[in-house]
């Protein structure tokens, strides 16, 4: 088959895929029902949803050596602890002189960082001085080395000579008690920069969100090539990175079984895990090994989100486990790979950075090259890989492949009916693209 034919076949693919549809009325409200069936989440509503459920629990906080807060947030306004610089200081390698030239040179050595407090300036004198240095008393200004000439033990300047020049005042940048950032700020490199310079040793912030996998499914190999109807687990090694990318603490990775012992250890994980958040990969659906409903049942959750008119990864659900403030969440995914990863970005990562206590990723728009098919009336996220002027989508989207995203940029947002050729489309940023999280 040619790469033009093959190109026709995945269109038609698609194309089919959409006409394949539920009831026309689906996508409302979760836990609504139309003529006694189930309608769907709308998809932007869903991640709406996920945030409300984040941003309604008590947060937690700790205090941690400043270098351990990296990608968290703060919990505590960040407030100058002293006047930044603290000293006047030099900004330039140089002379120090007192009053109007030429100088004369002081003798012995010069003035340098981190040394003690310097003699005094005599008017008409200059002494050498090093970047970040004090500044000694009486200093009418800083003359950088370039600018300046010596003859003998005078000192000449080569251009005029303006008071305070290149010197950093004390309190230039700030004064003790400044607020320098506030409380919900993100520790970035930056963060941790200032944080030092500012004197802190430790920084109050809320603690990345703990999170347990549990894999379900009988049919997944965890080493070698897939037979006998078996497959690889291409979840397990996947979830937990993409999860730390995202700025949460995976705490266990578990696979458990399709059969009623597998049911019991899930139910004893959603009851007694101590995450905030437990992720589940398949048995969202209805199917006879599928238990994730029962089970929630059982443990008395409250589902959020039921269901999301998307695709892949319809099946994919949101529950509370326990009280609305310091209740603890899941999330479930459907087993197929993309069709997790839709659900990842749907639910768990709005969900993720609401509990951390980060704001949600801006929304942006590119325009797409080409015409991409879309559902009648479910959103599609399509693998796209991002050029200079537009998101190109990529082949392999099938719910259980991972080759387009593995290629990709990010998830193009496809609205009902498709998109057109030049048509801004969101487009949700992988993690390891965009920066995520600092981990």
């Amino acid at each position: 088959m040619t790469p033009t034919d093959a190109d026709h076949a995945l269109r038609a693919l698609d194309e089919a895929l959409a006409l394949v549809s539920r009831d026309p009325r689906a996508g409302a409200d979760a836990g609504e029902a139309a003529g006694g069936r189930h309608r769907a989440t709308a998809w932007p509503q869903a991640r709406e949803a996920a945030v409300r459920a984040g941003s309604g629990i008590r947060p937690r906080t700790h205090t941690v050596p400043f270098g351990d807060a990296l990608g968290e947030v703060l919990a505590q306004s960040l407030d100058a602890l002293t006047d930044l610089p603290s000293f006047d200081s030099s900004a330039m390698d140089g002379w120090a002189v007192a009053g109007p030239g030429p100088w004369t040179i002081r003798t012995g050595a010069g003035v340098l960082a981190g040394s003690d407090r310097p003699e005094p300036l005599a008017d008409g004198e200059a002494v050498r001085i090093a970047t970040g240095a004090r500044i000694p008393a009486d200093t009418t200004a800083v003359i950088r080395t370039e600018h300046s000439r010596e003859s003998g033990t005078q000192l000449h300047a080569d251009r005029a000579v303006l008071t305070g020049q290149d010197i950093r005042p004390r309190g230039q940048e700030c004064r003790s008690g400044d607020l320098l950032l506030p409380a919900g700020s993100l520790v970035t490199p930056a963060v941790l920069g200032l944080a030092a310079a500012a004197g802190y040793d430790e920084l109050t912030t809320r603690p990345r969100p703990r999170v347990e996998i549990l894999v379900l499914g009988d049919e997944l190999l965890t080493e070698g090539r897939p037979h006998d109807g078996l497959i690889r687990d291409a979840l397990s090694p996947m979830l937990g990175p993409w999860l730390t990318r995202l700025g949460a603490e995976v705490v266990a990775t578990r696979r458990l079984g399709d059969d009623p012992a597998g049911a019991k250890a899930l139910l004893a994980a959603v009851t007694d895990s101590e995450a905030d958040l437990v992720i589940t990969t398949g048995g969202t659906a209805s199917g006879p090994v599928d238990h994730v409903h029962p089970v929630l049942r059982e443990a008395g959750a409250e589902l959020l989100v039921d269901g999301v008119a998307v695709r892949p990864g319809h099946p994919m659900l949101l529950a509370r486990l326990g009280d609305r403030t310091d209740g603890r969440h899941l999330v479930g995914l459907p087993g197929n790979p993309l069709a997790a990863v839709s659900g990842l970005l749907t639910l768990a990562e709005p969900l993720l950075r609401a509990l951390a206590g980060r704001r949600q990723r801006p929304r942006y728009t590119v325009p797409v090259q080409g015409d991409v098919p879309g559902h009648p009336y479910d959103t599609r996220l399509v693998p796209v890989l991002l050029t200079d002027e537009h998101a190109v989508p990529l082949r392999y989207n099938g719910p259980a492949m991972l080759r387009g995203v593995a290629a990709a940029d990010g998830l193009a947002v496809v609205p009902p009916h498709g998109a057109r050729d030049g048509q801004d489309l969101e487009i949700l940023d992988l993690p390891w693209v965009s920066g995520g999280c600092f981990t």
